[in-house]
């Protein structure tokens, strides 16, 4: 190693500068790089260094005494897959698309509040390298959110030019809805409504997430919390042609959420497209009573019927899920019968105990246990009840276990009946997300702020970290690491801090553990040495 002075001329001004630099081979040739930029180094520091580096007592930075720095590999990641997926573009370059890049890397790395982000971790993540933001604070980080929010549409419509590079769209896109909970009543955008995460007397809002064929976001849209399914179905259909331009959409979601006013409206003459969706118990045994399908025809393989109006209904049982409910039914049967046996012998034990009350209880534990087709109570002797099972009955709620219906009007010219079972089945994609974004690795609970454009830029900004962790996901699956060990071996590729004499030289590290070069090689990102690495005071 060895210290370079150089000095330049521009104008009447002379610019002097101070570089700490290296030899290294590159074949027969010895070149030079730069290990740290001095410039700013008091002279006297500079020139005991200079002559350490002379006499050989400092050979290499080993030398040096030396630290962990700032974390740098999972936010410099984040930055690199952005770039990949077209995000950074859609952002911009600016201070504003650096604080929502920041913002989606806090949001799969740590989780937490704009306080948390801005005044906490950021301590120990090299912000200032990898996004350039030196100083910003929680109100920048909600200012952001509000950004995000009136620019959100035209942020999705880039991203999704960039993923399809302009081209007309023929394609299937995968549509579901949830709700998440939220712990106060401030929310602009609460309500009370269907509660998906069974979290009672909880305000809620929902959230419509749209995907590709290849699992990956193409828009979220918040509603209020007391929005049903069928409701948000109409705005993610305009999106589709006029905010992205898409000639033909074959749109698939479930019962819940595609029904008969959905369907009159993807197929009416405003869009002329397609559908794929289920059909619930109460129609598939209506059809069975107008014989236009048959019990015998559920089995392994997918099989498919005509219907009325070029419909077709494709067919499928499976005896996995089928048995797993016929377990579940059990087991309920199971607890009724525990359940009345101890009240049983409460009334044996309690004379003056009311049966009457106990049979109201019995009665509401049936309902609850969802019984009420095939049980009832009799009253075997005083004070004594019996289970009742109606064993025909029970057979025939039990017919249609695991079996389901796919409909749709697309002809068997374009899409044969397996490759529409497939399509359909691909709503495990859109589930897939939901999970990533509400228990395990994004947790969009809870939510932090108030305001209703707030609100949906934290959710933008959710479904933009998803993006990215599904890429990471596609691209590390065959290594079988759970996305949390990926990401925190990521964040714990540090700097190295050297210091001399309260001077600090900081450095990328030249070599990674071997998971973690296993990791960057797979989602193909760079994270070793630096070429332009800097020193400064320490602090």
């Amino acid at each position: 190693m060895f210290i370079q002075r150089t000095k330049r001329k521009s104008g009447d001004k002379v610019y002097h500068s101070v570089a700490l630099l290296e030899n290294y081979r590159d074949g027969k040739r010895v070149r030079h790089r730069t290990i740290a930029t001095l410039t700013k180094w008091p002279e006297h520091i500079v020139n005991d260094l200079e002559r350490l580096l002379k006499k050989k007592a400092v050979v290499s930075l080993d030398d040096l005494e030396f630290s962990n720095g700032k974390s740098f590999g999972a936010i410099e990641a984040v930055k690199q897959i952005a770039q990949k997926l077209g995000i950074t573009q859609a952002l911009g370059k600016n201070k504003q698309g650096q604080l929502a890049l920041f913002q989606i890397a806090g949001r799969i790395i740590t989780q937490g509040s704009g306080n948390y982000l801005a005044n906490e971790w950021v301590k120990n993540q090299a912000v200032d390298d990898v996004f350039k933001l030196d100083k910003f604070n929680e109100d920048d980080l909600y200012e952001n959110l509000d950004r995000l929010s009136d620019n959100q549409q035209d942020i999705e419509k880039k991203i999704f030019n960039y993923r399809y590079k302009n081209k007309k769209i023929r394609d299937i896109f995968l549509y579901d809805v949830t709700s998440s909970y939220l712990e106060g009543e401030k929310n602009e955008l609460s309500e009370y409504g269907y509660n998906r995460d069974k979290k009672k007397g909880k305000k809620q809002i929902v959230v419509g997430l749209m995907l590709d064929t290849y699992g990956y976001p193409v828009t979220v849209e918040v509603f209020k919390g007391n929005t049903a399914d069928t409701k948000t179905v109409s705005s993610q259909l305009k999106k589709l042609k006029d905010l992205f331009g898409v000639e033909r959409v074959v749109f698939v979601g479930d019962k819940g959420m595609i029904k008969s006013s959905q369907i009159d409206e993807i197929i009416s003459d405003s869009f002329k497209w397609n559908y794929l969706t289920t059909i619930s118990r109460k129609q598939i045994r209506t059809l069975i009573k107008k014989d236009i399908i048959q019990l015998s025809l559920f089995d392994d393989e997918v099989m498919e019927v005509e219907g009325e109006g070029n419909i077709r209904y494709i067919l499928r049982k499976n005896k996995i899920r089928a048995e797993e409910l016929k377990k579940n039914r059990e087991e309920r049967v199971r607890v009724l019968k525990e359940y009345v046996k101890k009240k049983n012998s409460y009334l044996q034990e309690h004379t003056k105990a009311n049966e009457d009350i106990a049979l109201r209880d019995i009665n509401k534990k049936i309902s609850k246990l969802k019984l009420k087709k095939f049980i009832s109570i009799a009253a075997k002797h005083k004070r004594f009840f019996q289970v009742i099972t109606d064993e025909e009955a029970k057979e025939k709620d039990g017919e249609l276990d695991g079996c389901y219906v796919i409909q749709t009007e697309l002809s068997r010219d374009e899409i044969d009946k397996n490759t529409a079972h497939d399509r359909y089945k691909d709503l495990a994609k859109v589930e897939f997300a939901f999970r990533t974004i509400k228990t395990t690795i994004e947790e969009i609970r809870p939510i932090y702020v108030r305001k209703e454009k707030r609100t949906r830029g934290h959710v933008f900004v959710v479904m933009l970290a998803y993006m990215i962790i599904k890429y990471i996901t596609d691209k590390t699956q065959h290594l079988n690491y759970t996305r949390k060990f990926i990401i925190d071996s990521l964040d714990k590729i540090h700097y190295i801090e050297y210091y001399f004499k309260n001077q600090r030289v900081k450095t990328r590290p030249d070599r990674l553990n071997a998971h973690q070069q296993e990791l960057v090689s797979a989602i193909g990102v760079e994270l070793k040495v630096a070429k332009n690495k800097s020193a400064d005071k320490s602090s």
